[in-house]
């Protein structure tokens, strides 16, 4: 008799080597892997012996409707045994693994959940953006862009409000709706990042200014999936850039001295 199970388990921002050692393992462990369209496919090679199913969305086209994956979790669990669900980034940050639990735990599935390194935090920081710093940002507020009624979410006004660095998630399609709030609270000039394809190979990032970055955005053909930073953070890039050029500089004249 299989034992019904349900681990869910956080992939990381997209580069394969940011999964957890403990996420390999549940891999391994699987009977069945359900996976999103965030995921990179050659984690599945970690669960070789799995059946694997991908149950993602792309371009607004649903492989299976969320109340399906819910009913598929639960069936292959009690004929197979262990079901991994595999998502992108941490599982608990706009994943809904939160609800995939509670409806395995209430088909009599036991759960578990691995949690995965948030492309929140992530992804800025792979393009040397702090979502904190001392004397620039005390805090942080992650908001998804789009709620499930796909409007713009509340919070985003009250985040520009504040003097915290903002990190806002899914929020391409409403990039004007969010720099117009940040306009009407006096910050136009405020820096402001977007990253595509976060820590994969095909990352690109657009960095300008509330007023600016829509501009940027279509110049560069920014689109999701993305992530939107704004605060004063974003220039920590710029100036780990500017030192670094700065040291190598005075290290070629030293060279160049030693030569002579």
């Amino acid at each position: 008799m299989h034992r019904p199970k349900l681990t869910v388990v956080g992939a990381g921002p997209g580069d394969i080597d940011l999964i957890t050692l403990k996420g390999i393992k549940a891999l391994q462990d699987a009977n069945v892997v359900l996976y999103d369209a965030l995921v990179d496919t050659a984690l599945l090679e970690y669960a070789s012996k799995a059946e694997q199913i991908f149950v993602g969305k792309r371009k607004g086209c649903y492989a299976y409707q969320q109340e399906q994956i819910n009913e598929l979790i639960v069936q292959r669990a009690y004929d197979k045994g262990h079901v991994v669900r595999l998502k992108g980034g941490d599982p608990f940050v706009f994943g809904r693994g939160a609800e995939e639990m509670e409806y395995a735990a209430k088909h009599g599935l036991e759960t578990a959940i691995v949690p995965g390194i948030s492309s929140s935090v992530s992804v800025p920081a792979s393009q040397n953006i702090p979502v904190t710093k001392r004397g620039a940002s005390e805090s942080f507020w992650v908001i998804t862009g789009t709620t499930k009624e796909h409007k713009l979410s509340k919070d985003v006004a009250l985040a520009a409000k504040s003097s915290a660095t903002v990190v806002i998630l899914m929020g391409m399609s409403k990039l004007k709706e969010i720099m117009d709030l940040f306009r009407l609270e006096g910050k136009s000039n405020t820096p402001v990042a977007i990253i595509q394809n976060g820590t994969t190979e095909n990352e690109k990032i657009g960095i300008g200014t509330v007023a600016s970055i829509e501009n940027k955005a279509k110049e560069q053909q920014l689109s999701n999936p993305a992530i939107i930073i704004i605060g004063e953070v974003v220039n920590h890039r710029q100036k780990v850039l500017e030192i670094q050029k700065e040291y190598n500089q005075k290290a070629l004249v030293l060279l160049e001295k030693e030569i002579l």
